[in-house]
Order: structure tokens, then C-alpha cells, then sequence
């Protein structure tokens, strides 16, 4: 069974993932937690812990458990001092507690769910990312986003060491994912371990990127797969992307203009001859869809598509 190593956060993450279970791949996901917003915020300042709220949703897409236990962890409250808080992430700070780190606390949910493959935080440490600038730092994941076109310079509150595993598993691996998802605040934080580039510079695997399907706007308004590419390949040091999953399918017009006028968003372009001239290789396909009238990627063609590539390889 060829091993795939996949570095994200957040929904993007969860989509992809939510795909590639459904194939015959063992697969290692790493977990940005640099996280600092609604829930997972406050429950890391109160309780003094790391993020667990990327950690959560990974291990409900990942779970192999009937919909009422997904449906019960998924559960939001909605008043009272338990307001905004879902009961994953309560469960997860419990468990931390009881386990003594988040690492253990996330190896015991992967049991309860039926995870087939590794679930592993990038650190067991409490951190928060840093933004630097000419004239001001700005501290933590929300005011990094909001503030990306001011920071010159991105690092961690504090020195971190990544689980001893993750580096097993990129050594192990015969392919290492990107995935889509928020560039500077869920993919680029792992590339801010000096551990994480080293592994990924001892490796054979070739990298791939998963490309996001629209812009960011504050975090990454760059229209083109080429560029995301280039910030990745900035953090990446002496190795560089091989390889990106792409989209080329047509977006409806009306979705296209709705987007840009309630979000400001837009379509992120292939752009083939860029990327050709830097030495990339396109896989792409029509792997978008529609769901509550969000674009996002259509996970069994994406996983298909990257299962595809691992049987030919």
C-alpha cells in the first residue's frame, strides 16, 4: 500500500481527506494548531492548551462511525458559558488532560473513530504564529491573516519540536501533500518547523500541492496556481513543488459573480505555461462542486486523482 504524508488545516484539509479515506492509501495527515479563533481560542487561553479545533474537524472527516455519533461531536452550543463551543473541541481539551498531551488525546479519538491512518498535530506545544513587519508585529493566526500584505517575515511564538513520527512517516512516504486551504495559516505553518524542512529535504517523495479553487481575499487575493506555488516553494527552501492538483473545470458565471460581489472572490487560474517553465507538472481535471453554494473540491475526484498518479508512479 503506497504511504502518503498530507500537511494542512482547517476545512480544506477535511474536504481532501474526506476523499482520500475511501481509497486503498495509508495516509499520515499533520495538522497545522497555531489556531486562535472562536472556540479553539478561547478554550487555549482559558485551559492554557494547544489549538484542537482543525484537530477536531480532521478527525470527523476522517471517522468511521455512524451519523449520530458524528452528529453528536459535531454539536455546537448555543447559549450559555458553553456558547459557539462544539462538543469535539470540549472533548479534545478533556482528553488532553487526561492523556497529557494532544498528540495521546488525538491517537485515542483516532480508536473511538475507527481512523484508518495517522492523525498527528504538528506539536504538542501550545504556539501562535508571529507576523513581522517593518513596524510592528502582529501576533497570532486571525491577525496574521487579516494583516498579510503588511508582514515581511512569519515564525512561532517560541521554538517548537515536531513529533518524532512525522519525520518517520515523511522518510516512510512515497508522496507528500499540500493541501488546499488558507496558504499562510493552515499550510505554510508547518514549513515554519525547521524539522519539517529537513525531512521534506531528505526525502525522495516527490511534493505535491493541492491548489485552492478560489482566492482568499486579506490572505492570498493571488490569481494564479503558479504564484501559490511560488510562496510554497519560498518556504520550502532547497526543495521545490513537483507537482500540482488542479482544477479546470468552468465555474458558473452567476457563482463566479456572486462570489466577487458578497466575498470578493475569484477563481484561481491555471496557468499553465508559468508553471511549465518552473518545472511543475499539472494534474487537472474538473474536480470542483457545489455545496450550500460554496464552491469546493469535489473529494472522491480529487483523492481519485491522486490515487491515480500514486498507481502510475
Amino acid at each position: 500500500m503506497k504511504k502518503v504524508v498530507i500537511f494542512g488545516g482547517g476545512t480544506g484539509l477535511s474536504c481532501i481527506l474526506s476523499g482520500l479515506k475511501l481509497f486503498p492509501i495509508d495516509v499520515t495527515t499533520v495538522i497545522a494548531v497555531s489556531d486562535n479563533g472562536s472556540s479553539t481560542g478561547k478554550l487555549k487561553e482559558e485551559l492554557n492548551i494547544p489549538a484542537v479545533g482543525d484537530v477536531g474537524k480532521v478527525l470527523l472527516s476522517m471517522a468511521n462511525v455512524d451519523e449520530d455519533f458524528i452528529d453528536l461531536l459535531s454539536y455546537r452550543f448555543e447559549k450559555g458559558f458553553l456558547n459557539n463551543h462544539p462538543v469535539r473541541n470540549i472533548v479534545l481539551a478533556a482528553l488532553i488532560d487526561l492523556k497529557g498531551n494532544l498528540t495521546e488525546a488525538t491517537k485515542y479519538m483516532c480508536k473511538l473513530l475507527d481512523i484508518k491512518g495517522t492523525v498527528l498535530p504538528l506539536t504538542g506545544e501550545k504556539i501562535d504564529l508571529v507576523g513581522e513587519s517593518t513596524e510592528r508585529e502582529y501576533f497570532g493566526e486571525e491577525a496574521v491573516s487579516r494583516n498579510i500584505r503588511n508582514i515581511s517575515r512569519l515564525s512561532y511564538d517560541h521554538d517548537i519540536k515536531i513529533e518524532q513520527e512525522i519525520r518517520e512517516k515523511i522518510e516512510e512516504a512515497d508522496l507528500i501533500i499540500f493541501s488546499a486551504g488558507s496558504l499562510y495559516t493552515s499550510i505554510v505553518p508547518h514549513l515554519l518547523a525547521p524539522e519539517v524542512r529537513s525531512a521534506l529535504e531528505e526525502t525522495k517523495a516527490p511534493l505535491l500541492y493541492i491548489s485552492n479553487l478560489v482566492t482568499q481575499p486579506g490572505e492570498t487575493d493571488i490569481q494564479t496556481v503558479s504564484r501559490h506555488v511560488e510562496i510554497l516553494n519560498e518556504y520550502l527552501g532547497s526543495r521545490k513543488i513537483d507537482l500540482v492538483v488542479a482544477n479546470n473545470g468552468t465555474v458558473d458565471e452567476n457563482v463566479r459573480e456572486r462570489y466577487l460581489s458578497a466575498e470578493n472572490k475569484r477563481i484561481v487560474q491555471v496557468d499553465h505555461i508559468t508553471l511549465e517553465k518552473m518545472g511543475v507538472q499539472i494534474i487537472e481535471d474538473d474536480i470542483f462542486c457545489i455545496e450550500d453554494e460554496k464552491i469546493r473540491h469535489n473529494a472522491l475526484k480529487t483523492a481519485f486523482l491522486i490515487f491515480s498518479y500514486l498507481m502510475e508512479a
